[in-house]
C-alpha cells in the first residue's frame, strides 16, 4: 500500500518569514517614513510654493508659484541669485581644497600608523582620531581665538617674520592676493565683463577668502582622523602576497604603493571621497557659529544661505529651493566620482608586453 506524497511546505516557511521580515523592518520603515519621507516630500512642496512659514504649507493662502523659486536664484538678477552665486563660488573652492586635502592626509596619516615598526601607534590613533570626535561648535569657538588677529598663529607667523592677516575679518579672495603681489589688480575685461549666476568670472577666479582659508584647515584638521581610521581598516584587510610578490619583481616602496596598495583601496577611497563631498558641500555649523557668513558674505554658503532665506527672511520656498538645488549638485559629484573611480578593463597596449609573441610560421 502506498503512502500518499507529502505536499511541500517550502511556500508556507518562506511566506512566513516574509511576514517575520516585514514585521521586524516595520517600526524602522515607519520612522524613516514619517522623520524623512515625508518632511523631503513636504519641503519639494514648499520649494513650489509661496509659504511664509506662518500656519500650514497646505493652507488655503498658500499658492503654487512653479518654478519661480528657483528661477529667482539661478536667473533672476537680483540679490537673490547673486546671494546664490557667492555662496556657490566660496563653498566650490571650499571642496575643490578640502576634499583631496584631506583624502591625501587622511591615507597619509594610515600609512604611517599601519606600519609594523611604529612604537606607540594606539596613542597616535587616538591622537589623530581625536578632533573628529570634538564638537564642531567647540573647535570653531578654538579656531576663532587660534586665528584671531592677536592669536597664536599670529604670533607664530610673526616669529618666523611674517605679518599674519586679520583671518576672519579678511574678505580678499587668496588667489587675487597673489596675483596682487605680482602687481595684476584687475582681469582681463573677458572675465570681468561677463558674470555667471550674478557673479563676474573675475570674482569666480578670486580663489578662498583669507576667512575661508580657516575654514578649510579647520575642516582638514577635523576630518582627517576619522578617514584614516577607515584607511587603515582597509590596508590591514590587505593580503600581504601581492605586495611581496611586487618586491620580488624589484619594485621600490612607491611603486608599490601606486601600483599594488592603491588600486586595492579602491572602494574605500570611493567611500571616503564621498563622504568628504558630501560634507563639504553641506558645510553649516561652523558658519552659523563662526562669521554667519562674513566677512562680505565671503564665508557664505549654499546650506547657510538656505537657513538664512527660511528661518531669517521667511522666504521658505527659496530656502527649500536652495537646499534641492545643493541636493543635485551633490547627486551629479557623487555620480561623476563614481564614474572617474570605476574598475575599466587593462587596454590592449598596456597587455601587449605579457602577450605571447606569435610564430610567423609552423615548423617543418
Amino acid at each position: 500500500m502506498s503512502t500518499p506524497a507529502r505536499t511541500p511546505r517550502r511556500s508556507g516557511i518562506r511566506g512566513g518569514e516574509t511576514a517575520s521580515g516585514w514585521l521586524f523592518t516595520a517600526p524602522m520603515i515607519i520612522l524613516l517614513g514619517l522623520f524623512l519621507v515625508i518632511p523631503v516630500l513636504m519641503a519639494l512642496w514648499v520649494s513650489f510654493s509661496d509659504w511664509n512659514g506662518r500656519g500650514s504649507p497646505f493652507g488655503g493662502t498658500v499658492s503654487f508659484v512653479g518654478l519661480d523659486n528657483y528661477s529667482a536664484l539661478v536667473g533672476g538678477g537680483g540679490l537673490a541669485e547673486q546671494d546664490f552665486g557667492t555662496a556657490l563660488r566660496n563653498n566650490a573652492w571650499y571642496v575643490l581644497l578640502v576634499v583631496p586635502i584631506q583624502t591625501m592626509l587622511s591615507l597619509l596619516l594610515a600609512v604611517l600608523v599601519n606600519r609594523q615598526i611604529l612604537r606607540g601607534r594606539g596613542f597616535f590613533r587616538t591622537a589623530f582620531y581625536f578632533p573628529s570626535v570634538t564638537s564642531s561648535v567647540a573647535i570653531t569657538v578654538l579656531w576663532l581665538f587660534l586665528f584671531s588677529a592677536s592669536g597664536a598663529v599670529n604670533k607664530l607667523l610673526a616669529f618666523i617674520g611674517v605679518n599674519g592677516p586679520n583671518w576672519f575679518n579678511d574678505p580678499s579672495g587668496v588667489l587675487h592676493n597673489l596675483l596682487g603681489a605680482f602687481g595684476v589688480e584687475t582681469g582681463p575685461a573677458a572675465l570681468t565683463g561677463n558674470t555667471f549666476l550674478g557673479i563676474s568670472f573675475w570674482e569666480w577666479l578670486a580663489g578662498p577668502s583669507v576667512a575661508m582659508s580657516a575654514f578649510i584647515l579647520m575642516a582638514v584638521f577635523t576630518t582627517s582622523g576619522t578617514f584614516m581610521l577607515l584607511f587603515i581598516a582597509a590596508l590591514q584587510n590587505l593580503s600581504g602576497d601581492v605586495v611581496e610578490a611586487a618586491m620580488m619583481d624589484g619594485a621600490n616602496g612607491w611603486q608599490r604603493f601606486w601600483r599594488v596598495t592603491l588600486p586595492q583601496l579602491r572602494p574605500t577611497l570611493f567611500t571616503v571621497l564621498t563622504l568628504g563631498l558630501i560634507g563639504a558641500w553641506q558645510v553649516f555649523d561652523q558658519i552659523y557659529t563662526g562669521t554667519q557668513g562674513g566677512p562680505g558674505k565671503t564665508t557664505l554658503t549654499p546650506a547657510y544661505l538656505s537657513y538664512q532665506a527660511a528661518f531669517t527672511n521667511q522666504a521658505w520656498g527659496q530656502g527649500a529651493a536652495i537646499a534641492f538645488i545643493l541636493f543635485v549638485i551633490i547627486v551629479v559629484f557623487t555620480l561623476l566620482q563614481r564614474w572617474l573611480l570605476a574598475e575599466r578593463g587593462v587596454s590592449a597596449r598596456r597587455m601587449r608586453p605579457y602577450l605571447p609573441i606569435p610564430t610567423s610560421g609552423g615548423s617543418k
